[in-house]
């Protein structure tokens, strides 16, 4: 791979202050640091300079790191722009990493949402084969159905439809490109209706489900974006509908959201720095509607 062009002025690295505390590796949390800052950039990228600046590093300092991370390909150049993009490596330590991780940092946030709404919370994250709940913490006095590990069909429930508001029109598509099962009267089978319902998902930033899986399971789903503004999970707190009736989902909601966004916080913290759904909307125009 290409190694990034120097910069014309020789600038010098500042002299270290002295060890780092915890005995962590200052060249190393600099690099993070860029790293962050150009995934935080995404998709347009950013210049060295601009990335110098947002880390606190001169410039000569933060070109020899992003060569570096260049070369392993954890970050890619564009030779016409010199922007700065997250590289190949990053998305194959994403793809490969298990869900354990995931799982051991958002549990707690899951206990937190099922105290406060006193409801089954869940996590779910898209496989293969669709959906996928891998935790979930139910209340200790309330007998419910356990999903855990349970596959659901996408469009029927309400972590599916989060799931698909936030993804490209074309990995929309294509996730709904077979015959959509009716699984009650409620639930969406007609796809104008549903990339209708979809774009008032990304409005709100949470997802309802009136008991389109099950009759008389209602629940709200939100969903946890990476830096990309992709989703990674998706929360989802449910019940029987005489206990999550419609007037609860805007409470409901908004603790889903919440509860999303401390994972996202967790797992990826540039993430944070991201503009919010409403910002970004663009990525749902295109669909059918």
């Amino acid at each position: 791979m290409a190694a990034a062009h120097a910069p014309d002025e020789q600038e010098q690295a500042p002299p270290a202050s002295g060890p780092p505390a915890g005995g962590r590796v200052q060249s190393l949390e600099r690099a993070i640091a860029l790293l962050n800052a150009v995934a935080a950039s995404a998709p347009k990228g950013r210049p060295v300079a601009e990335l110098a600046v947002e880390c606190g590093l001169n410039r000569a300092t933060a070109w020899r790191l992003l060569a570096t991370l260049e070369h392993h390909a954890m970050v890619e150049r564009d030779p016409l722009t010199n922007r700065y993009t997250i590289g190949s490596a990053v998305t194959t330590m994403a793809a490969t990493a298990g869900v354990e991780g995931l799982i051991r940092r958002a549990h707690p946030v899951l206990e937190r949402l099922c105290r406060q709404s006193g409801e089954t919370a869940n996590l779910a994250v898209a496989q293969r084969l669709g959906l996928t709940y891998v935790d979930e913490v139910t209340p200790p006095v309330v007998l419910t159905a356990r999903w855990l590990g349970r596959q659901v069909p996408i469009h029927a429930s309400s972590a599916g439809k989060a799931l698909l508001a936030w993804l490209p029109a074309e990995e929309v598509e294509a996730m709904l490109s077979g015959p959509l099962a009716e699984f009650t009267e409620t639930t969406r089978t007609d796809r104008e209706t549903l990339h209708g319902e979809l774009a008032g998902i990304r409005t709100q930033g949470y997802s309802v489900s009136l008991g389109e899986l099950e009759e008389q399971l209602y629940g709200v789903a939100a969903p946890v974006l990476d830096a990309w503004q992709r989703p990674v999970a998706v929360v989802s707190v449910w019940g029987p509908k005489d206990r999550v009736p419609e007037s609860r989902f805007a409470e409901l909601g908004t603790q889903a959201r919440r509860a999303a966004e401390d994972i996202r916080d967790l797992i990826a913290p540039a993430a944070a720095s991201v503009p919010a759904p409403e910002a970004t909307a663009d990525r749902g125009r295109g669909r059918t509607a």
